[in-house]
């Protein structure tokens, strides 16, 4: 069947090629993310990968498997990507009203952006870990070839000798570049804390709630109590990083002093649970403000993340809510 439809692909005979693509488009989306930490950059480079795919299909001449061809693609649209992308800019803090504590840092990360879960594919090696935030945001730090060896070798199991014929490399280099890769990434991770509760547990959701009641009551005490002593909170494309459950705490009492109330709908992203956030207004329309992700270590919350509103579509969420009833 799959040399049927090769054949009529090649005759230009697009449902055929859609039918020999499409089993793998999702986990090529996810490996292009991973490689690019955007999820806007990675359907982008997905386009690219499947136009030259249609492109270049006589060239496929089936020693590999079709899997293995379209990931070589990828990989390689990927590295070109980050070569040649002009990363979009950092932004100011955007709360009126509200003063911004001294950061602990600043970010490196300002075009990170968070991945829905109902797009990843259900299969074996999409383990969770491989696409956390915490994972994704390591990877963005190492070398791009570094990062596209670590990928391929570490969470798609793809042998030395495939990696280097997709990389038109040695598997000596890419042996090289696999142990500088994890080298670069156990520095990168944070430390290894208490284990998360499984992905829509009632322990994970039971944290969950808790931590949309006293964020939406602006309960600084009720949230700071939630929270690991080295809590870290980020806010991309704002750079302002912090960390430790002072420096946190103060930067969510200055939030709520303000006034700032919003109100709160469960989403998952990244193998995380999150929320969208809308700003209750005195015009009663509650307005998109972010989208929060949530990283836990057992009973407790170790990172915040906060997202633009610009992301809130990607999950399925309105830019606005009606009023409240």
């Amino acid at each position: 069947m799959t040399t049927e439809l090769i054949s009529r692909a090649r005759g230009g005979d697009g449902e055929a090629f859609r039918a020999l693509t499409e089993p793998y488009r999702r986990e090529l989306q996810v490996h292009c993310y991973r490689m690019l930490g955007s999820l806007q950059d990675a359907e982008d480079a997905l386009q690219d990968t499947l136009l030259a795919a249609w492109q270049g299909l006589d060239g496929f001449e089936g020693r590999g498997s079709l899997r293995t061809w379209l990931y070589r693609i990828a990989t390689n649209r990927c590295l070109n990507a980050r070569r040649s992308a002009s990363r979009r800019p950092a932004l100011d803090w955007d709360m009126p009203l509200v003063e911004a504590p001294e950061p602990t840092r600043l970010g490196e990360l300002a075009w990170l952006e968070p991945y829905p879960d109902a797009l990843v594919p259900e299969a074996r090696y999409e383990r969770t870990e491989s696409i956390s935030l915490a994972f994704v945001t390591a990877l963005q730090l190492l070398a791009p070839r570094q990062l596209a060896v670590l990928v391929l070798r570490d969470v798609l199991g793809f042998p030395a000798a495939e990696v280097a014929g997709m990389l038109d490399t040695t598997v000596e280099s890419v042996t090289s570049a696999l142990k500088r890769a994890r080298a670069g990434l156990r520095r990168r991770l944070p430390a290894t804390g208490e284990p998360a509760p499984a992905p829509d547990s009632p322990a994970e959701r039971a944290l969950a709630q808790r931590f949309a009641r006293a964020y939406q009551a602006g309960d600084v005490d009720a949230l700071v109590a939630l929270f690991t002593d080295d809590v870290f909170v980020s806010m991309p494309p704002i750079p302002l990083e912090y960390e430790g459950r002072d420096v946190v705490a103060r930067l969510f009492a200055g939030i709520f002093a303000s006034g700032r109330r919003v109100d709160l709908v469960p989403t998952r992203a990244n193998g995380q649970p999150a929320f969208g956030a809308y700003l209750r207004a005195a015009t009663g329309i509650r307005q998109g403000s972010g989208l929060f992700v949530l990283t836990l270590a057992g009973e407790r919350i170790r990172a915040f993340t906060r997202f633009d509103t610009g992301v809130l579509a990607w999950f399925g969420l309105p830019r606005s809510l009606p009023p409240r009833t």
